[in-house]
């Protein structure tokens, strides 16, 4: 049977939406067709994963080769699509063992050469799997992400012969077993000790931080507002195990990525006054977290205030009352937390 079916995850928002992926191999002239509304990205992974299977001296089946990404109505993005598609056509035909394939799930972009280079939003894809209590193939680049995640067995791997000779049951991948949850790492942020004087500056700072307030501070130029903005993180507490988790998320799936060495830091942002109103609060045809997103369970911090458009200090009145953003395009609708 010239049929194969992996499993990969895409993350909407911040949850992770199962992707299924089924591979057929035909009849007729040669061809490979990826369907399921493909973005770029997906379309040109035939050529990554062409090549990764003949330097890997696999043989590259001259068939018409039709890749399904389910559900169709749903945009896929990414370079993540580029293992599972090469592991189910590897599994179509028959080089590969698909007997563990319905328990696992791959994700990884191959390099020409069969390396697999890491995708960004491992955590939510790692926060699905192991609801679904599936194992997790991934880039050995992510595993630090995935390892926050309690109960996911993940097998971090740097080249496409590794996951084939697991899966050929000839020479196992390690488990990659999670980690508690790491210890809080140094404070990063300036200390409100450094400034000498402002006292009634550094009560309304304490103020601000014991109860979630917002803060408004003027003043002429060289008085030292800035400087004491950037010491309000430093007052916060450090964020419980759920906030860490819930804004690492938002960070993986984002262009800034997560750094485990800011777990449980209050994050601080800092956008120029120059920022756009969809930079703020997100946006993009496929949507994404903006400023206020990042600052999830932190600070945003706007310096110069009177030099922000007004539309763009408009947009920030629903997400202070609500502490989200619902982010509407005509393709879909994604909806962010942005509690800053």
């Amino acid at each position: 049977m010239s049929l194969a079916i992996t499993h990969t995850r895409i993350h909407v928002g911040v949850q992770a939406q199962l992707i299924t992926v089924e591979v057929h191999l035909g009849n007729g002239l040669p061809a490979f067709n990826i369907v399921g509304l493909p973005e770029k990205a997906v379309q040109e992974s035939k050529e990554r994963v062409r090549s990764a299977l003949t330097n890997c001296q696999f043989d590259f089946p001259a068939r018409r080769i039709t890749v399904s990404l389910a559900p169709a109505d749903l945009p896929k993005e990414g370079g993540g699509f580029d293992l599972p598609i090469a592991i189910g056509i590897l599994a179509a035909s028959q080089q590969v063992s698909d007997q563990h394939l319905g328990n696992i799930e791959l994700i990884g972009e191959l390099a020409l050469s069969g390396d697999i280079r890491p995708v960004k939003g491992i955590l939510p894809i790692a926060i699905g799997c192991a609801k679904d209590h599936k194992q997790l193939f991934l880039p050995v680049a992510n595993q630090d992400e995935a390892k926050l995640v309690n109960d996911l067995s993940c097998y971090p791997s740097q080249h496409l012969l590794e996951v084939t000779a697991h899966l050929n049951n000839v020479d196992k991948i390690a488990v990659s077993e999670c980690t508690p949850f790491p210890d809080i790492a140094p404070a990063s942020y300036p200390d409100l000790a450094d400034i000498k004087g402002q006292p009634h500056a550094k009560r309304a700072l304490t103020i601000a931080a014991a109860g979630n307030h917002s803060m408004l501070m003027s003043g002429p130029p060289g008085s030292g507002k800035s400087m004491l903005a950037k010491r309000l993180p430093g007052l916060l507490p450090p964020l419980t195990d759920e906030q860490a988790l819930e804004t690492a998320a938002i960070h993986s799936i984002s262009t800034q990525s997560f750094k485990t060495a800011h777990w449980k830091l209050p994050p601080f942002r800092h956008p120029h006054h120059s920022a756009s109103a969809a930079a703020l609060v997100g946006g993009g045809s496929i949507p994404r977290p903006g400023e206020i997103s990042l600052a999830h369970n932190g600070i945003l911090f706007l310096d110069e205030l009177t030099e922000f458009d007004r539309h763009t200090l408009d947009v920030l009145r629903e997400p202070l009352e609500n502490g989200s953003i619902s982010i509407s395009r005509v393709a879909r609708k994604t909806e962010y937390p942005a509690c800053f």
